[in-house]
């Protein structure tokens, strides 16, 4: 016979719904971290502090964000594995980049051409 957890029951709940828990708990409210917005496609590595361990005291999505980080992995992927908004994920990756625990590696500045020769090429397009 199985036992029901102690406390009020939803009708929408069960036993293999897991943790509910809205994103942005995770980050105490916070909706920006304490570092620039990092790319989505912005590499994340663990740091020589990070690579040795994760600190146990930390909460569980950041360790998960190390041991996802021992090889180079893009911010959207990480986002991805742990099934959390992108903004969430940047918040955990700035608390983690401030305790020297992961290492963010932007994508190198792209040079985009200057706004008259797009314009140009639109035109010669239309006159096609």
């Amino acid at each position: 016979m199985r036992s029901e957890p102690p406390g009020p029951q939803h009708e929408w709940l069960d036993g293999d719904a897991g943790p509910v828990v809205r994103p942005y708990t995770l980050t105490g409210g916070r909706v920006r971290s304490g570092a620039d917005g990092f790319d989505l496609v912005a590499f994340v590595l663990a740091g020589p502090a990070g690579a040795a361990g994760a600190d146990p005291h930390l909460p569980p999505e950041h360790r998960r964000l190390v041991e996802l980080a021992h090889r180079p992995v893009p911010v959207a992927e990480l986002a991805a594995e742990l099934d959390l908004a992108v903004g969430v994920v940047r918040v955990l990756l700035g608390d983690l980049l401030a305790r020297g625990l992961v290492a963010v590696h932007e994508p190198p500045a792209v040079h985009l051409p200057h706004d008259d020769i797009l314009k140009a090429v639109v035109s010669g397009l239309r006159a096609l």
